[in-house]
């Protein structure tokens, strides 16, 4: 059962961690296994001989359910995103919309009487806002073509993807969200799919990202795990920050994509996917109060 639980989590986290809209990290905070993730990722890297043992242990078993919800996920989100990007935006804003009273509940104590830190939230709007405003494609007829690998594009998805990877490490901004600024989101997940199709010219972008992936992972959670246990109010601010910037990039999300279109507008917007978007958030969390009520009994 334990295999199971943990599996469930790699699940959701992928499959939010695939979609521009939550991050995997606010779906781990929304079950409430964030602060063991991160202590675990910390634990393999930092961690002493028997931290180390039970960081891999809980992370194996992450992983499994992790691989097979990018794995489907990928299969069929690169052709849909496209098709149905307006759609597919209000069911991320959806998500988002119903995670930020879900976090705010879940850290009330952090957040009580610590309204000075509202200047941590500005700036995490700031932050996501800019980059989606300036990111170089976002707008233009420019294209990421990651069959026609040069230096300049190599260094851009490293650096791409070791953003996009703190960004899903972190509660907030999804890392898929920035890569849908960076204009790279189709492409990869097309290359993932490829590659799961058994089509191995995609193998050396993917080898790109992935190093981009690990160095990301490396440099970011010490800082986040720093980060909760000494400034543990101000990072859920800034948290906050983050997710609603991130409605903004949503918003101007199909601006990036490979044929560009006009940004999200009342007429565009779905409410019934930004309903079932909503849903899906509150179901994740009454499916949280069942697995913790499950770990308590045992």
């Amino acid at each position: 059962m334990n295999f199971i639980i943990n599996a469930f989590r790699g699940f959701c986290m992928a499959l939010a961690d695939s979609v521009p809209g939550v991050s995997g990290g606010t779906i781990a905070f929304i079950m409430g296994f964030y602060d063991k993730f991160v202590n675990s990722l910390n634990n393999v890297i930092y961690g002493k001989k028997d931290e180390k043992k039970d960081a891999i242990k809980f992370l194996i078993k992450w992983a499994c359910g992790w691989i097979i919800g990018m794995a489907i996920a990928s299969l069929i989100l690169a052709s849909v995103f496209e098709k149905h990007i307006y759609s597919v935006s209000s069911l991320f804003i959806g998500f988002i919309i119903l995670a930020i009273p879900l976090i705010v509940k879940e850290e009330k104590e952090q957040l009580r009487g610590k309204y000075k830190n509202i200047i941590f939230t500005l700036i995490g709007i700031a932050v996501v806002a800019l980059i989606t405003y300036f990111n170089p494609v976002a707008g233009s007829e420019k294209t990421v073509d990651i069959m026609n690998l040069n230096i300049g594009l190599i260094v851009y998805i490293f650096i791409a993807a070791m953003i996009a990877i703190s960004a899903m490490i972190l509660p907030g901004i999804s890392g898929s969200t920035l890569l849908l600024i960076f204009g790279i989101y189709i492409p990869i997940i097309s290359a993932i799919k490829e590659l799961l199709h058994f089509n191995l010219n995609y193998v050396p972008v993917l080898f790109v990202f992935g190093l981009g992936v690990i160095t990301g992972i490396l440099l970011i959670i010490k800082l986040i795990k720093k980060a909760l246990e000494k400034y543990r109010s101000q990072t859920i601010y800034t948290i906050l920050g983050l997710m609603i910037g991130s409605l903004y990039a949503i918003v101007m999300g199909p601006t990036t994509l490979s044929v560009p279109q006009a940004p999200m507008t009342f007429d565009t917007f779905s409410i019934i996917f930004f309903i079932i978007g909503a849903l899906v958030i509150l179901g994740l969390q009454v499916i949280q109060n069942v697995i913790a009520k499950h770990e308590k009994n045992d």
